[in-house]
């Protein structure tokens, strides 16, 4: 088990829940400097994973569906769903307030069902946290709208409607990585099932879809993205990452989603170089199906769908969920709650670094408008202050999505397929203690004093050297070959092959004296040396 690879324990989770349609899932996991990766599952599974046992890691959508509709199975979409979920709630799923309340409602209908007076009393909405931040406004028009538009739909119809709701707006799928462009102000990358996008506070400033992406390549915390969007129209856009390995996870994930997406078959996938010369940077290749692929797969599933079961969901503290029935609880709005659902023994949910932070808008009207919300002093969330509906966003996230430390956590089971699983539906969890409070928005001011520091643009002699020191590789590495291909020759000539070709070349006059001015005292001279050594080493 100690060498087993990836993609075994992928299979593992897979199968104790029953999901066929595996190949939009990855396996995330966060090393000691709280960089994120994803599994790869061609390798072995200790040589990637540095930390010390016992290991977090967490099942997660790496590929979003283009159209979740198009899924064949249930249990498929309901894990999506699952997740994008979880995007609403961490505000990387930017919407408008309008759009915010429909889908809130649909995760209302899914979760417990019609409305029903008796366990759902005035200011129900109020009890469960869809968003970062929640107005009285909006949880009226959530109330209203789970109360009279969405009667009769089942769980599973709730969670269609929410995922083909989800997928129209630009920041469906979205996992954003924090960069800053070239002068210094804060962006984040992300590639989406459509393409690859830039987002500066809650605007989409850059969009390329993938068939205008010819090349993804960085150097050190440098991502470059090369693209054609016309014949006549070529642009290189270039972004720091906050440390190298971080740029490197961002190159890894573009070079992915792009085979993913792009690609019409598996066997079109070739290896990729960070770096145009062949001897420099880091080599990256994609091992998994294409999209199409997995569609052409899917359709050929023809068992009866699994049984997913719903109910007994447990609140938890930093994602939304909603218990069903007579669990209902009174949680208070700014308290975070997730689903946890276990996978296997021993797998614990996987905590975000702050890598993971979620677009934050910054900006004011109805498309996305911005927070007005404050950070109280000592670490709380200030309760105090009033949000006023014209300047509120539910998709505005203050904080990246917190890394937890040992003994924060408190994963509580649920059932899936009628089996206790562990697949943690939220990735960290904030605490309800003021050590918790403290340690997530301490880790969110590192995150934000990170994303202010301006990166310092290389200098005209730094550059300079970069060049000298790639040419003076390419030379080295030239005459290296020159050399080894030098005594191929010679050893070839030398050798007793009878090919046609080297007896001409042993014919010729200028071999002939290389061989005896030249080869032969050196060969005897080599034989010589090599009987002293042997004769020294006997008469010791």
């Amino acid at each position: 088990m100690r060498d087993a690879k990836g993609q075994y324990l992928f299979d593992v989770i897979c199968h104790h829940l029953n999901l066929l349609e595996k190949d939009y899932f990855g396996i995330r996991y966060v090393d000691p400097d709280k960089q994120r990766h994803w599994l790869e599952f061609t390798k072995s599974i200790a040589k990637q994973i540095k930390s010390q046992p016992p290991f977090t890691m967490c099942l997660r959508v790496k590929f979003y569906p283009p159209d979740p509709a198009a899924l064949k199975e249930e249990i498929t979409r309901y894990l999506v769903f699952l997740q994008v979920k979880r995007d609403l709630y961490h505000g990387r799923l930017l919407c408008k307030t309008s759009d915010a309340a429909l889908l809130a409602a649909y995760i209302l209908q899914a979760e417990i069902g019609d409305h029903d007076p008796g366990k759902h009393p005035d200011g129900y909405s109020s009890k469960f946290q869809f968003f970062p931040k929640h107005s009285e406004k909006l949880e009226r028009r959530i109330a209203d709208i789970h109360k009279t538009e969405l009667i009769g739909q089942s769980p599973e119809t709730s969670e269609l409607n929410f995922l083909q709701k989800a997928q129209r707006l630009e920041t469906y799928g979205v996992d954003p990585h924090p960069c800053k462009d070239v002068s210094g102000s804060p962006a984040f990358l992300a590639f989406t099932p459509f393409g690859f996008t830039v987002l500066q506070g809650n605007r989409r400033i850059h969009f390329l879809k993938w068939e205008e992406v010819t090349k993804l390549k960085f150097e050190a915390k440098t991502f470059h993205i090369y693209a054609n969007q016309t014949e006549d129209k070529k642009i290189i856009l270039t972004y720091f990452a906050p440390t190298p390995d971080a740029c490197k996870h961002l190159w890894k994930c573009g070079v992915e989603n792009q085979s993913f997406f792009k690609l019409e078959k598996s066997s079109q996938v070739r290896t990729v170089s960070s770096s145009n010369l062949f001897f420099k940077g880091s080599r990256f290749r994609y091992s998994g199906k294409v999209a199409k692929e997995v569609m052409e797969q899917s359709a050929k599933i023809k068992r009866d769908p699994p049984e997913i079961h719903r109910h007994g969901m447990v609140p938890s503290r930093s994602c939304p969920s909603i218990t069903h029935g007579p669990r209902l609880t009174s949680v208070p709005r700014t308290r975070r709650r997730a689903v946890h659902i276990s996978i296997m023994e021993g797998l614990e949910s996987l905590r975000d670094s702050a890598h993971s932070t979620p677009v934050r808008s910054v900006s004011h009207g109805d498309s996305f408008m911005s927070s007005r919300g404050h950070l109280a002093d000592g670490g709380e969330a200030s309760t105090s202050a009033v949000i006023s509906d014209e300047a509120y966003s539910p998709s505005d996230s203050m904080l990246p999505t917190p890394v937890a430390e040992h003994g924060m956590e408190n994963p509580l089971a649920r059932h899936l397929n009628g089996a206790p699983c562990s697949i943690d539906g939220q990735e960290s969890a904030a605490g309800t203690s003021k050590e918790g409070h403290a340690a997530e928005f301490s880790s969110g001011r590192r995150a934000v004093r990170m994303v202010r520091s301006r990166p310092s643009p290389p200098s005209d002699a730094e550059e300079l050297n970069k060049f000298i020191l790639s040419v003076l590789r390419l030379f080295l590495v030239t005459i290296g070959l020159l050399f080894a291909l030098l005594l191929l020759l010679i050893m070839l000539t030398e050798s007793d092959l009878d090919i046609a070709f080297l007896r001409d070349i042993r014919k010729t006059p200028e071999f002939q004296q290389f061989h005896f001015e030249y080869f032969c005292p050196l060969r005897r001279w080599f034989a010589c040396k090599l009987r002293w050594m042997g004769g020294f080493l006997v008469s010791k």
